[in-house]
């Protein structure tokens, strides 16, 4: 994708230039853009010069004077504006080969790039690396990357990945550590496989790289009832083994240095941890530390509810298996308050299969299935179900549709929950 413009921010400089949404930025300074990574370090400049070519296709070119860090007020469509680097893996639990016919387009590409994993957070397995992507990186100190180890076992990396590129994981992590280059680090644990004495291995390896790694994550493979490797399920007895050989290491390393995800202590039946276990939180988009931080934040600010509200105001909060503990928490503190009504209702992935449990794959047409009948005033729903910046789920379905069929409003609150949402919406 070229440089296109998806949005300029109200009162910024290309807002008072007139650049607009479709807008495709061509050249700065008379260089090519990448990525964005090309776009940042090219308008930390006093000076510059941009070729603006405009909807209709004319070109225009501009001439800009500004403070040195002084941002444009540019969002773009794309985060790269070339070509994505694409995956030549074929991973045994691959999500994307687990998906059926009929989704986004976008949700079929298979993405290893590293400008992504250092702009978005995105895993990359390191295998798709040309010599040229090493040498920006370590020229730029272009970090935290987030990896996807699996196992540190290079036969069984290989074999796991489909791909004899994958045995190089451990001299990949050297050159990155000489680097200097921060990490989080995946580890997607299929039971049977990487689990158990391969998962200690694999852990007591990373240790080597501690210098750089910020945290490990272990998180259980996701399998959709269209997977074809079958693979095995995560069990409590094989979640329970896995959170003792992560404390042992952790109380090895004298730090949390690897954390479970939020669903191998749901699996295991045991409370999520204190918050300290999770660091910075790094890993929240990997489903590591998502419950700990929601049932935090809404002890934080449970003290601002008000007693009552003024009329009757009825909500509906639905949300998938992995969000169950914490909402109904809330639910039940909700209900309290005088005059509010509120209920919490746990939806099922009948499209992926109900082995799969975050809030992020929940299709329109299940929301719309299982709500369907029920008299609801206001929905709300977790921000993380809809396509970022739109309102349209996985399968294409929209805000607006789900509204017309199910009569009712509904509010996207930001990420799984957010709490001062919440209380902003009830409040109102």
């Amino acid at each position: 994708m070229p440089a296109i413009i998806s949005e300029v921010e109200i009162g910024s400089i290309a807002d008072e230039l007139g650049f607009e949404r479709g807008d495709i930025i061509r050249t700065v300074n008379n260089e090519k853009l990448r990525d964005l990574i090309d776009y940042k370090f090219a308008v930390n400049s006093e000076y510059l010069e941009i070729e603006l070519e405009r909807a209709n296709g004319e070109i225009e070119e501009f001439e800009i004077e500004k403070d040195f860090d002084e941002d444009l007020g540019i969002i773009f469509e794309s985060a790269v504006f070339d070509r994505i680097k694409s995956c030549t893996n074929h991973c045994i639990f691959c999500f994307v080969d687990q998906q059926p016919q009929g989704l986004r387009k976008s949700l079929y590409v298979k993405d290893d790039d590293y400008r992504l994993s250092y702009l978005q957070g995105t895993y990359i397995t390191l295998t798709n690396m040309k010599e040229e992507d090493w040498a920006r990186i370590e020229k730029l100190g272009l970090g935290p990357l987030y990896v996807s180890v699996h196992t540190t076992n290079p036969k069984l990396r290989a074999s796991m990945l489909n791909n004899p590129k994958a045995e190089n994981i451990l001299s990949d992590l050297d050159r990155l550590k000489k680097a200097h280059i921060p990490l989080h680090l995946q580890i997607v644990m299929c039971p049977g496989i990487n689990d158990g004495d391969e998962l200690i291995r694999t852990l007591n390896d990373l240790s080597l790289y501690k210098s750089v790694v910020k945290s490990i994550a272990v998180v259980p493979v996701g399998l959709t009832s269209f997977h074809k490797n079958k693979l095995q399920l995560l069990t409590k007895e094989i979640a329970v083994k896995t959170i003792n050989i992560i404390n042992d290491f952790n109380t090895s390393q004298k730090r949390h240095l690897a954390q479970a995800s939020d669903e191998i202590f749901l699996k295991a039946e045991i409370p999520v941890p204190e918050k300290k276990y999770y660091g910075t939180f790094s890993q929240l988009e990997d489903g590591v530390g998502a419950i700990r931080l929601l049932t935090d934040d809404f002890e934080k600010r449970k003290k601002k509810l008000p007693a009552s509200v003024p009329v009757r105001k009825t909500f509906t909060f639905a949300s998938s298996n992995s969000a169950v503990y914490p909402l109904r928490t809330i639910v039940d503190e909700l209900n309290k308050i005088k005059n509010l009504h509120c209920e919490f209702v746990e939806l099922k992935n009948e499209y992926f299969g109900e082995n799969v449990t975050v809030a992020g794959l929940i299709t329109g047409k299940d929301l719309i299935k299982q709500l369907k009948g029920r008299k609801i005033s206001t929905l709300v729903i977790p921000s993380i179900m809809l396509r970022r910046y739109t309102d349209d789920f996985l399968d294409g379905i929209t805000v607006p549709e789900v509204e017309k069929v199910l009569c009712c409003k509904v509010y996207a609150v930001k990420d799984i929950y957010s709490v001062k949402e919440i209380i902003e919406l009830i409040s109102d």
